[in-house]
């Protein structure tokens, strides 16, 4: 275990990003296309956080064009440019599902002050 222990410790990033349950986040991910490589963002609600470590991920969710879309960022991936938090929520869950049910003013999060 040691080993292993060691070889993902190398692989973490100094600073990971601190988001939690509720935030209304922008993250800038770097795609690369042929020898091109750009920055695409996408801005959504956190509405989970799994595992820990080397495997640890949060889920995003957004609503475009009448579609809910959720995409899963790796923490520690290296095509993370960065994550902005754009404003805290108020939340008492820790997985935020039942927003997938929900439309309109009931989709939305209390904001934290």
């Amino acid at each position: 275990m040691d080993y292993l222990k060691a070889l993902t410790d190398s692989q973490l990033k100094a600073d990971p990003p601190v988001v939690e349950i509720g935030d209304m986040v922008r993250v800038h991910v770097r795609i690369k296309e042929g020898t091109r490589e750009r920055v695409q963002v996408f801005e959504g609600l956190v509405i989970a956080k799994k595992h820990g470590g080397i495997s640890e991920t949060f889920t995003v969710r957004r609503v475009s064009y009448g579609i809910g879309v959720e995409k899963v960022f790796p923490v520690h991936a290296p095509n993370i440019a960065r994550v902005e938090v754009m404003r805290h929520g108020r939340v008492r869950r820790a997985k935020l599902y039942y927003l997938r049910d929900r439309v309109g003013k009931s989709a939305k999060v209390k904001i934290r002050i």
